[in-house]
C-alpha cells in the first residue's frame, strides 16, 4: 500500500497527470447530470449515435491536416444533435431509424476517408485509439484543459438555470407544454449540450465507449433511489467517483484510461445492484 501510494505521488508531481484528472473530473460531472434526462426519455441511445459522428468528424479534420480538431468535432456534433431531433419528429423518419442512419453512416464514411487519405503507417491503431480512448487525456496542454473547463462551466450552469424546466420535460413533456413550457426548445439545449458532452469524452474513453459513461452512473443511482434530484446527485457522485478511481488504476497499472473507467462504472453497478436487492428482500 505504501508503494503504491509513493508511486501516485510521485506520478501526480507531472502536470499532464493533473491536468488529465481535472478534465476526467469535469467531463465525468457532466456526463452524469444529463445522463440521468437521457435514460429518463429514452433518449441514451442519442449519445451512441452523436459518439459515431464524433468520430466521422475526427476523420475529416485529421484529412484536413487541422492541428486543432475541436471546432469542427464540435459544429459537427453539434449540428447533426439538431438535424436528430427535428427528424426524430418526422413521422417519415422515426428517431431511431433517423439515429441508425446518421451515426451508422458517419461512423463508415469516417473509416473510409481515413482509409483513403491515411496520414498515418498505423492506421488500425489510430481508429483503434479513437473509438476505445487513448492516452491522449494523459498529453493535455494548458489550453485544451481552459477550453474543457469552459464547456464543463456551460454545461453545468445551463443544467443548473434550466434545472426545473428540464425536469418537467424529461417526466412528462406533454404536461410541459400544455402548461406554456417551450419543451422543443429545452428539447433542442438537451440535444446541444449532449453533443459538447460527447465532444469533450472522445478523448477520455473513446467513441464507442461515450454512452456507457453517461448511462451506467444513472443507471446505478436509479437502483436505490427514487427522486430525480437524489438519483441526479447520486449519479454525480457516483461519475466523478468512477471516473477518478479509473484514471488512477490506468495511470498505475498502465491500463486503457477509457475501458479501465468503464470497468469500475460495471462494478459500482453491479454493488448498487446488490443493494438493491437486498433492500427489497428487508422490505
Amino acid at each position: 500500500m505504501t508503494e503504491i501510494l509513493s508511486k501516485l505521488s510521485l506520478y501526480l508531481q507531472y502536470p499532464f497527470v493533473r491536468y488529465a484528472l481535472i478534465v476526467g473530473t469535469l467531463i465525468a460531472l457532466c456526463s452524469s447530470l444529463l445522463g440521468v434526462t437521457l435514460v429518463l426519455k429514452r433518449f441514451s441511445f442519442i449519445g451512441d449515435g452523436l459518439s459515431h459522428v464524433a468520430f466521422g468528424a475526427m476523420a475529416i479534420a485529421a484529412v484536413l491536416n487541422l492541428t486543432n480538431n475541436m471546432p469542427l468535432v464540435l459544429a459537427v456534433t453539434v449540428i447533426c444533435a439538431v438535424l436528430l431531433l427535428r427528424t426524430g419528429a418526422n413521422a417519415k423518419i422515426k428517431g431511431d431509424a433517423a439515429v441508425a442512419m446518421i451515426s451508422v453512416g458517419a461512423l463508415a464514411v469516417g473509416y473510409l476517408l481515413m482509409n483513403i487519405f491515411a496520414k498515418s503507417s498505423n492506421l488500425s491503431g489510430d481508429v483503434c485509439s479513437t473509438l476505445f480512448g487513448s492516452t491522449s487525456i494523459l498529453t493535455l496542454g494548458k489550453t485544451d484543459v481552459i477550453l474543457c473547463c469552459a464547456l464543463s462551466a456551460a454545461v453545468i450552469i445551463i443544467f443548473i438555470l434550466f434545472y426545473n424546466k428540464i425536469f418537467c420535460v424529461t417526466f412528462d413533456e406533454t404536461f410541459a407544454r400544455s402548461a406554456g413550457t417551450k419543451a422543443g426548445v429545452y428539447n433542442l439545449i438537451i440535444a446541444v449540450v449532449t453533443a459538447v458532452i460527447i465532444v469533450l469524452a472522445m478523448n477520455l474513453v473513446g467513441s464507442l465507449l461515450i454512452s456507457a459513461l453517461v448511462i451506467f452512473p444513472a443507471l446505478s443511482a436509479m437502483r436505490v433511489f427514487k427522486s430525480f434530484r437524489s438519483v441526479t446527485i447520486c449519479s454525480a457522485v457516483l461519475s466523478v467517483f468512477c471516473a477518478l478511481t479509473g484514471m488512477l488504476i490506468s495511470v498505475l497499472a498502465g491500463t486503457p484510461v477509457g475501458s479501465t473507467i468503464v470497468a469500475v462504472d460495471i462494478v459500482t453497478f453491479a454493488v448498487f445492484s446488490v443493494i438493491s436487492l437486498i433492500k427489497r428482500g428487508a422490505k
